[in-house]
């Protein structure tokens, strides 16, 4: 795959989240004002719930993904192709299946027993677990086909999907909730009719970018006999990984109120876009990634990584800092709600920060699984969550929900020191501390110190406007910065310019 495609690809995958992640948050105020921020804690669990559940993905998506961009390359191969398609469509349906089945006979235990609702009905919250379900169950595939298409350098049309239906998900239930009923059931409704539309058209999309073959596509159990060892890796990763994301909000839903959880959704939400900042990285660089390794083109591999390293630096770090500074401003803005803002900007604070370290792991992940190795994250995990889950469960007690954000940047500046060097003894050896200094270290120190100066001298009383223009020069700045101190995007930046 040639540089301009993963250019191409990158600006895809970005124009698609970031659509993704407008439509979200544009509409989550409105969520709010309908519903109430109660209601917007069971949306919160049911993102928790999707999360928790994509562990019985089995790595099958993963491992699509990698086989289809390894298949790729030949095409003697384009029957395997398909017959893989078919062969995991046909597990991923039938989970799917089960899936649902299990979350709608578990509804009544999850209602009474594991939530506390205050002002909604312990019988509404019944019924939406149990419409839950039923979303999960049909939105379950999707999962498979976006692996299939990111295999396949389909990204383009993958993030026009998703980019289209994240439009008709956030305004349509907005639209719901005005129209026909502020109810938290009408919400739940409108993701099942969503849900059913955005399965088909990734389905429909996977098969039509697949070589077309003269025999019919079938199940072939020597297929999951073949790659069970990279889907097994990926599986252990995906179990570990869930938990650990997922285990603050396990338990503070059984700790806390749903209003204390929905006010720790809200800030979470905002946290977790600096994640998804990162996300078109790994879907652009990984196949390119997998073929270089694949062909033995070390010195290659290394370069494409630093380069992955650096733009998912240049992005991030202006967007997160500047967040973190700046919280109780943002989400005033966001949300023009001031009690919204002094019960989360604390919050939204510490988990930026944990969320950015997150994200700047981004392409040491990456390279990883290009390289099909999974033990060492596997076994980071394994042992994070050993740790994780009753320091959780003490700081949750102590400080609510803001021991839990604590514990969230403790674990993921853990990472930073822990993880990469280890990764680096065995990839890539003598990159380590080219990442440490120039990929991250230099442009997040003075990221940092642009957007500490912006603090420290932002004038009290500015009107909402005057503040916005504020904050959109203090990233802008900042990403400047970050730009000019890193050599990739500096260089690109150059190449681009010059006539």
């Amino acid at each position: 795959m040639k540089e301009t495609s993963i250019t191409k690809n990158i600006l895809a995958n970005f124009a698609g989240k970031a659509w993704s992640s407008l439509m979200s948050l544009i509409f989550i105020p409105f969520y709010i004002k309908f519903m109430g921020i109660e209601s917007y804690g069971l949306i919160g669990i049911f993102i928790s719930l999707t999360a928790l559940i994509s562990i019985l993905d089995m790595g099958l998506s993963s491992t699509l993904s990698r086989e289809l961009a390894r298949l790729s390359v030949s095409r003697a191969t384009a029957q395997e192709s398909r017959d893989l398609v078919r062969t995991l469509e046909v597990v991923y349906w039938t989970a799917g299946i089960l899936i649902g089945i299990c979350v709608v006979c578990l509804s009544p235990i999850i209602a009474h027993s594991w939530l506390t609702p205050q002002g909604i009905a312990t019988k509404t919250v019944e019924q939406a677990v149990m419409i839950m379900g039923l979303v999960v169950a049909i939105q379950w595939p999707s999962a498979l086909y976006d692996g299939g298409l990111m295999g396949l350098q389909r990204q383009v049309v993958l993030n026009g999907v998703r980019g289209v239906m994240a439009t008709i998900q956030h305004a349509g239930a907005v639209l719901v909730l005005w129209l026909i009923s502020p109810s938290i059931l009408a919400y739940f409704c409108w993701q099942i009719c969503v849900s059913v539309l955005l399965t088909l058209l990734l389905a429909t999309f996977t098969w039509r970018s697949l070589p077309i073959t003269q025999k019919t596509s079938t199940f072939h159990g020597y297929l999951l006999k073949k790659n069970w060892r990279f889907a097994a890796g990926m599986m252990g990763i995906s179990i570990m990984a869930t938990l650990l994301t997922q285990v603050d909000k396990i338990i503070l839903s059984k700790l806390l109120t749903l209003t204390l959880f929905g006010y720790y959704i809200l800030a979470l939400n905002l946290a977790n876009i600096v994640v998804q900042l990162v996300n078109p990285f790994f879907s652009a660089f990984f196949p390119k990634l997998t073929q270089l390794i694949v062909d033995k083109k070390t010195s290659e591999a290394a370069v494409l990584y630093h380069k992955g390293c650096q733009l998912a630096a240049s992005i991030v770090l202006p967007v997160s800092i500047t967040v973190a500074f700046f919280s109780r401003e943002i989400i005033r803005i966001w949300t023009n709600n001031s009690q919204l803002a002094d019960n989360s900007y604390v919050l939204l604070s510490i988990l930026v920060l944990g969320s950015t370290c997150n994200a700047l792991l981004m392409m040491p992940y990456t390279l990883q699984l290009a390289y099909g190795w999974t033990k060492l994250i596997f076994y980071q995990n394994l042992y994070s969550v050993i740790i994780l889950v009753p320091l959780m469960i003490y700081m949750v007690i102590l400080y609510s929900t803001i021991g839990a954000a604590i514990v969230w940047l403790i674990l993921n500046i853990g990472y930073v020191i822990i993880l990469v060097p280890l990764m680096h003894r065995y990839l890539l050896k003598t990159e380590l501390w080219k990442w440490y200094f120039i990929d991250t270290g230099v442009p997040f120190l003075l990221t940092f110190l642009l957007v500490l100066f912006s603090r420290l001298i932002i004038p009290s009383g500015l009107s909402v406007v005057t503040l916005s223009c504020w904050l959109l020069l203090t990233i802008v700045t900042a990403f400047i910065c970050s730009i000019v101190t890193l050599p990739f995007p500096r260089s690109w930046i150059k190449l681009k310019l010059s006539p």
